[in-house]
């Protein structure tokens, strides 16, 4: 125990590891470039709310927008944005770039899982409840490599919310002409159900021809009722015989045969084998389904306009509040905080030890 001086300890577990630390920090460590960029999502259906901050300018309000932006934040940071990435600015080679910074820089044989984990390290979005707007801050070894990174990300991301916004209007689309296309086919159909009844029986309208049959009924009904009062008349101061009055019988019978012969089309066969109001009653039964089919295609065409113009009221758009910053700085290392606080970590550690081992004396003692 008598080489764990004081002073040995102090070189050992202070002195040392700080110098060490400050050699790696300004010697060995790479300067990393930090660009920043502001980004939201508008849709072209929002109303204002009165956000504060910028996001009452671009209008984004409720639900939608937060998972808008909360869904892009977490695509972000995804495989499939590493990709896109990667394959617009070689980001692979780009951050195995710095050779003496062996502790941060991304080795070139590194698994895809190590090229997610490091990218997630490098790329990090961050979402703010109160405005409704997503920070992403890209780093890289060069101002111009954090630059190029961020600009890559904005425009994917940009990408990804067209496209999600495409889908569900597709998606509304697709349906509301999937619908008009079934209500046009019924349409279509029952039109020519009923136009093949009209060709097949050679009527128009059994009904209207029915109703045109009845007043023709009744009409002659009136005019046998004033012709049989005009006989009575007749025979009253006229011989039975007379030319007159057999004239009149005549008349009132050929009425009543007419009267019967109405009657008797309207349930009696027809040559197409139905009695006409048979006929009657089919042609309303199609005449409802002509309707019905009709009104259900109104009903699906003016679905199809709204569906439209909401899917166009709910197009959506990434709005790009702050573009990608050119840093004139590094961001990374800060030296002097990180070596301090290294410092006092080494000394924490130091007085650690140094209470653990005057309490192994005093028990040896």
């Amino acid at each position: 125990m008598k080489f764990l001086t004081r002073r040995n300890l102090a070189w050992g577990l202070i002195a040392l590891p700080a110098l060490l630390s400050a050699l790696y920090l300004y010697v060995l460590a790479a300067d990393r470039y930090e660009s920043e960029s502001v980004v939201t999502v508008k849709q072209s259906g929002d109303q204002p709310v009165g956000l504060a901050g910028l996001a009452s300018i671009f209008q984004v309000s409720g639900a939608s927008a937060h998972a808008d932006l909360l869904l892009l934040q977490t695509h972000i940071q995804s495989m499939d944005m590493l990709q896109h990435v990667d394959k617009q600015v070689g980001l692979r080679q780009a951050w195995s770039a710095p050779p003496r910074d062996w502790l941060l820089r991304l080795s070139a044989d590194a698994s895809n899982d190590d090229f997610l984990a490091y990218w997630r390290q490098r790329v990090q979005p961050r979402f703010d409840d109160t405005t409704g707007l997503l920070t992403v801050r890209t780093q890289g070894f060069t101002a111009e490599q954090a630059q190029q990174v961020n600009r890559a990300v904005v425009q994917a991301s940009e990408v990804f919310i067209n496209q999600i916004s495409q889908r569900l209007a597709r998606e509304q689309m697709g349906f509301a002409a999937k619908e008009l296309a079934m209500a046009s086919e019924k349409f279509r159909d029952a039109k020519a159900k009923m136009l093949a009844f009209q060709e097949k029986h050679r009527m128009l309208d059994p009904a209207a021809q029915a109703q045109a049959t009845t007043a023709l009924t009744l009409e002659l009904q009136s005019r046998l009722t004033k012709l049989e009062a005009d006989l009575r008349a007749a025979e009253s101061y006229m011989d039975a015989n007379s030319f007159q009055v057999r004239a009149m019988r005549q008349q009132a019978e050929a009425l009543r045969q007419q009267m019967a012969a109405e009657a008797a089309r309207g349930t009696a066969d027809t040559k197409a084998g139905a009695r006409l109001n048979t006929l009657a009653g089919d042609f309303r039964e199609l005449e409802f389904e002509v309707g019905f089919a009709e009104q259900a295609y109104k009903s699906a065409t003016l679905s199809m306009e709204t569906a439209r113009m909401e899917s166009m009221r709910k197009i959506k758009s990434l709005v790009l509040v702050a573009s990608p910053t050119l840093p004139e700085e590094a961001a990374y290392p800060k030296r002097g905080y990180d070596l301090l606080a290294l410092v006092l970590g080494f000394a924490l550690v130091f007085g650690i030890v140094r209470l653990l081992v005057a309490t192994i004396e005093d028990h040896l003692d």
